[in-house]
């Protein structure tokens, strides 16, 4: 062997073989190649594939959107809507439950039974990438409740601007007024009475049915004017949800969780009079791309708010010329007539919902339903948790739309019950559409804890092209759940075991403690 002949450091192609002597031609002797023993490795060289479940979420289908539930010529605007748009029917149908939402407001609530009455606010959530059409579809829905807002407040208009004329005398008269104060006082004589002129009262309020960007300050302020109501759209959610805390502790977090249920609340900062919304109803709608979504579900606290949202995220429609033009004169008769509810006042002045009763037949499918929803949180984990518990209030809001759009539409001549056939429909909607959705969208947050442990730390293996890495910088990572030693050792143990991680050698602790744990990465975790 090689070894001994001691030939280990010879560089074969230097060596003239002709200075061995003219004996070596003859015997056919052909030189030794030097051979390198390998290298002793930590791991197999040959990964298996990773298991499917750590790298990516596997999502059901999307179902699709029962239109068929609604009048007929509702269905059909909802049709020809999205396919103007070039957008999937389905944002325009969440879009329309979102805006007819807030259009019912605080003037109509539901009375399923003794103690179980609920607002019709929805908060709707598109789904989809940025060429999906989720903007141009939920304009589509957006459109005629901003028309309506521009007619109002067009009426506002000339009320204003002869308060600001009106706003403009007093402060003259005021000043008029504070210098014969100032003269009186040094002459030593009785001040004179306040003009009539100084008081003048509250401008005329500006009707806001939409609002894009507004503090929670400046959303009170129009809501205690605006008792009815209104919706927040948000073209991109993502930005508006992430940024709740960032500048006014958990104070924005708390004011639009309440504002899902049509409760008192007030607002108090410092140097300013409290501020209290006696109903404080707000509708949300908006977009987000699947990137975003899967990273708020992955970081988001669990406290209710992502899934107060009703996620509609479909296949994408295929792209063709639009057959039908859409009856706008019909959807704005139906917005028109919706906007016009009103509040009741009652005895002391207050304004007041009106209640929309169940009839016995409706309230006796309550109990069934409720024990469907415990039945399926029985199975659930993570955000889709969340999700089931609020679907009984759920059916009970759109109830309460899907009789209003009924007498919008004329199907029905008052809105005063919501009777079996409504409250069948709403709860067909909710199970056989949006809950399915609700699985499609929130698929990660619905795994167990370590597992979307395990998901999210993957995702950060990538996103960082780590080969190989170390337990210390996944605990200085910062990420959520894993920022204790007991609590990574659990999902780094699952990865392990589902072949995307391999321990290799210890590196030895510099100031004397435990090694810290180092692993390689399976390969294939970077090109799956």
């Amino acid at each position: 062997m090689t070894s001994d002949l001691g030939l280990e450091h010879i560089n074969w192609d230097d060596v003239d073989v002709g200075c061995l002597g003219d004996d070596t031609k003859d015997t056919n002797i052909v030189p030794i190649t030097p051979t390198v023993p390998p290298v002793p490795m930590p791991f197999e060289p040959d990964w298996p594939d990773p298991a499917a479940r750590f790298i990516r979420v596997v999502r059901p289908e999307a179902p699709n959107p029962p239109l068929d539930l609604l009048p007929p010529r509702l269905s059909d605007w909802i049709v020809s809507a999205a396919e103007a748009a070039g957008a999937p029917a389905d944002y325009v149908f969440g879009g329309l439950l979102a805006v007819t939402s807030s259009l019912i407001g605080n003037a109509y609530w539901a009375h399923a039974r003794t103690g179980w009455t609920a607002p019709p606010v929805l908060w709707v959530m598109a789904i989809g990438q940025p060429s999906a059409g989720k903007s141009p579809a939920l304009k589509a829905a957006l459109a005629p409740l901003r028309e309506i807002e521009k007619a109002e407040r067009r009426k506002v208009e000339a009320d204003y601007k002869e308060w600001e004329k009106k706003s403009d005398l007093a402060k003259m008269a005021e000043g008029v007024w504070k210098a014969k104060v100032k003269d009186a006082l040094k002459e030593g004589e009785a001040p004179p009475v306040e003009p009539e002129d100084m008081r003048l009262p509250p401008p005329p309020h500006v009707p806001r049915l939409v609002s894009n960007d507004a503090t929670i300050e400046k959303f009170a302020l129009i809501l205690a004017k605006q008792p009815k109501g209104a919706l927040q759209y948000r073209d991109e959610l993502a930005g508006w949800l992430n940024s709740m805390d960032r500048y006014s502790g958990a104070s924005d977090r708390t004011f639009w969780l309440e504002s899902f249920g049509g409760d008192s609340y007030t607002v108090e900062r410092m140097s300013r009079d409290p501020l209290t919304v006696e109903h404080l109803s707000v509708s949300v709608l908006g977009g987000i791309q699947p990137d975003p979504l899967k990273t708020l579900l992955f970081n988001t606290d669990d406290d209710g708010l992502v899934a107060r949202f009703i996620p509609i995220w479909p296949e994408p429609a295929p792209i063709k010329r639009p057959s039908t033009r859409p009856n706008d004169a019909y959807i704005k008769c139906i917005y028109n007539k919706l906007y016009g509810l009103e509040l009741y006042e009652d005895e002391a002045g207050d304004l007041r919902p009106q209640l929309v009763y169940f009839t016995n037949e409706a309230e006796a499918l309550l109990e069934p339903l409720r024990q469907a929803c415990r039945d399926e949180e029985g199975k659930a984990g993570g955000l889709m948790l969340s999700f089931i518990g609020k679907l009984p209030g759920l059916v009970v809001r759109l109830s309460l739309i899907l009789a209003a759009l009924d007498w919008a539409d004329g199907k029905t001549a008052s809105l005063v019950e919501i009777d079996e056939d409504v409250f069948k429909r709403a709860a067909y909607i909710v199970w056989s559409y949006i809950l399915p959705m609700a699985r499609r969208a929130y698929a990660e947050a619905s795994l167990p804890a370590d597992d979307r442990k395990a998901l999210r730390l993957v995702a950060y293996i990538r996103e960082k092209r780590w080969e190989t890495f170390t337990s210390r910088e996944v605990l200085r990572a910062g990420l959520p759940g894993m920022g204790k030693a007991p609590d990574l050792n659990p999902v780094l143990a699952m990865l392990e075991d589902g072949d995307v991680i391999r321990p290799i050698e210890a590196h030895a602790s510099q100031n004397g403690g435990r090694p810290t744990r180092a692993f390689v990465v399976n390969p294939k975790a970077h090109s799956l």
